[in-house]
């Protein structure tokens, strides 16, 4: 893939721009981290060359004066939410920030549950966080919320929300995902602030919409792809373009509260010392794109892996057809389709030939290799093995595994272990590769190409297993999968 992006122009940019922002305001600063502070996953593929951790690479340089404030949706911990891109529910994904914050040294002071209406989920998550050492706070539903602003900034609204207590200069607001109620935290903090008399701020640190590109950009289309369960908009700025004359994009949970922010900051210091949501933000991506073409491709095909994605949560029964039609409709005004995706096509044919599971990996060279379901293996274990045979430039007839060693495997899984399905899974086969490397050259040298596989695209003609689909993601391949099972039991 063509590197779009220039990392390390946006780490000084970005940086400079975050402490003139903090040199702004008084006591406090409240910085809502939208996206994912850690590995944002999805600025890396729609802005290749932008590294995952670049969030957190600028944190670390503020690590001193900094706090950590992680919140959850009390109704994503109802409903089991799931942040697809790691499989993991988006409370233990709270749980798993908390610990690689610490590893990296920095100090996360608490949890926050928003929308809190007594779920009894979120009351054993919190006792669970406290249990840990972790202080959890609770902030509630608000009736008009955003509209009735006197209503609002109130002691019934905002006032009835716990303070969060925070020992640091600059609190980063930050989530597992979107939708977490992360500005909403910090507006309820200023108005919390004031009445304690503590002069804070708050600013917006979020990288998608980019506000500087045009709104139909694919990057922006892409992150509407990404948001479609919550349907959020990308939309002009009517503030921004009402007080500059200036055109940009931002997204309308962000317009709709500016009102409620404008108020507030007026409450605090007589005056707004913004006029526009676009003023609130200090993201400085656009202004780091150094390959226009390469993000617009890039951004293409993540709007396809999203489509995929909806479609098969849509048959798993957790997600729903809006959200389909909605990224359906982004293809459409972006003018692409699924073949489009260069191994959906391969992947389909071969499947259509053989008449069983098909899977198709196109490699960092742009070559497509196949993997065909076997009585040995299944179409995406075959894949994996063909592709790494490719990249190790080892002849097809070598049979990496001997099949004297793969049926031992398959005795212990269905004899033993009660499986019904006695092929073997990517898991499986990389266990049995790293075996045989230790005696065969070719082995040795397939299970060296693994690192190449990051990043590379696969599409398998029918779901696959949580277990493939974990391997894959742990190897770094961008896989979408037709939305079918393998057989037609209705338990799964």
């Amino acid at each position: 893939m063509k590197i779009g992006f220039d990392n390390q122009k946006y780490l000084t940019m970005q940086s400079e721009h975050i402490r003139e922002r903090i040199s702004q305001f008084g006591d406090k600063l409240y910085l809502e981290f939208g996206g994912k502070l850690f590995d944002d996953f999805h600025a890396s593929r729609v802005l290749p060359g932008f590294a995952p951790d670049a969030k957190l690479r600028m944190l670390l340089q503020l690590a001193d004066q900094a706090e950590i404030v992680i919140a959850i949706n009390a109704a994503d911990i109802e409903k089991n939410k799931v942040r697809h891109d790691l499989g993991i529910t988006y409370d233990l994904d709270v749980l798993r920030l908390i610990q690689e914050y610490r590893d990296k040294g920095l100090y996360v002071g608490s949890v926050v549950i928003t929308q809190y209406a007594g779920q009894s989920s979120a009351d054993q998550f919190k006792s669970k966080l406290e249990k840990l050492g972790i202080r959890v706070y609770r902030h509630y539903p608000i009736e008009g919320y955003p509209n009735n602003i006197s209503y609002i900034v109130s002691d019934e609204g905002y006032g009835k929300n716990d303070y969060i207590e925070t020992s640091k200069p600059l609190v980063i607001i930050t989530a597992p995902g979107p939708g977490s109620g992360k500005m909403a935290t910090c507006l309820s903090q200023l108005y919390h602030e004031n009445k304690r008399g503590i002069k804070a701020g708050y600013a917006k640190f979020e990288t998608f919409p980019i506000w500087n590109i045009p709104l139909k950009h694919p990057v922006n289309l892409a992150y509407e792809a990404a948001t479609a369960d919550l349907n959020d908009v990308n939309m002009i700025d009517p503030f921004h373009l009402e007080a500059y004359g200036v055109t940009t994009v931002n997204y309308n949970r962000d317009v709709e509260i500016y009102p409620v922010l404008a108020a507030m900051f007026e409450g605090i210091y007589g005056y707004c010392p913004y006029k526009s949501p676009t003023d609130m933000g200090v993201n400085m991506a656009g202004n780091c794109i150094i390959d226009d073409e390469a993000c617009r491709e890039a951004s293409l095909q993540e709007i396809i892996r999203r489509y995929y994605q909806a479609l098969n949560r849509l048959v798993q029964d957790q997600g729903n057809k809006e959200e389909v039609y909605k990224i359906e409709l982004l293809m459409k005004q972006a003018r692409i389709n699924t073949n489009m995706r260069p191994v959906v096509p391969v992947a389909l044919e071969l499947a259509e030939k053989n008449g069983s599971p098909a899977a198709a990996m196109q490699l960092p060279d742009g070559r497509i290799v196949t993997g065909k379901t076997s009585s040995l293996l299944g179409a995406s274990a075959a894949a994996l093995l063909n592709a790494v045979k490719t990249l190790g430039q080892i002849a097809d007839d070598v049979h990496l595994i001997p099949q004297a060693f793969i049926e031992p495997i398959q005795g212990l899984k269905t004899s033993y272990l009660g499986s019904k399905n006695p092929r073997l899974h990517t898991d499986e086969i990389l266990i049995a590769l790293s075996m045989c490397a230790a005696t065969d050259e070719n082995a040795r040298i397939a299970l060296e190409q693994l690192p190449k596989l990051r990043g590379c695209q696969v599409h398998t003609s029918v779901m696959l297993s949580s277990v493939d689909i974990k391997t894959f993601a742990k190897l770094g391949l961008e896989l979408t999968s037709e939305p079918y099972y393998e057989s037609n039991k209705i338990y799964h």
